[in-house]
């Protein structure tokens, strides 16, 4: 067996499950926020957390790793000089896109708290500190989103 397609293929299906479950528990929590159902805001919140520590955050570490070891083991140099420039716009999307995401972990947990806090106290809508939560969080996901699928484009197309 081949160790380096093995890590290839794991490197492909790491970015299909860190941009795809982005992607789908963004859309989930954007549309709950936007049906006003406090308890739907509540559940779907608690899950997009559960859904970035099960899937996300093992791709989101994985992909770098991967991604440097296939570079090395294609014989190239790790020096900042010597990296091809899809190499260097890669790294640099996707520290943009993590600059982006741990803000985003960060509220998402914040807005679960509140979501939960007020559907336990049977709220029928949630307090003004949420919808600014969701503002930023919503602000927030839309450059790292857009910065994963160029990267998607990077990795396939490699363009020199």
């Amino acid at each position: 067996m081949n160790t380096y397609l093995v890590i290839k293929t794991l490197h492909i299906i790491s970015a299909t499950l860190m941009v795809g479950t982005g992607f789908g528990s963004a859309f989930y929590l954007f549309w709950a926020n936007r049906s006003g159902s406090v308890s739907a805001q509540s559940v779907v919140s608690k899950w997009v957390i559960k859904a970035d520590w099960w899937f996300t955050t093992p791709a989101v570490i994985f992909q770098p790793l991967s991604g440097l070891w296939m570079l090395h083991q294609l014989g190239m140099p790790f020096s900042w000089d010597g990296a091809w420039l899809w190499v260097k716009w890669t790294l640099a999307l996707y520290v943009l896109a993590g600059a982006c995401w741990l803000p985003v972990v960060w509220l998402q947990i914040k807005m679960a708290k509140t979501a939960m806090l007020a559907h336990q106290s049977c709220a029928d809508k949630l307090p003004e500190s949420y919808r600014k939560q969701q503002f930023w969080w919503e602000l927030l996901g839309y450059p790292a989103f857009c910065a994963t699928v160029v990267l998607y484009f990077l990795m396939v197309l490699k363009p020199m």
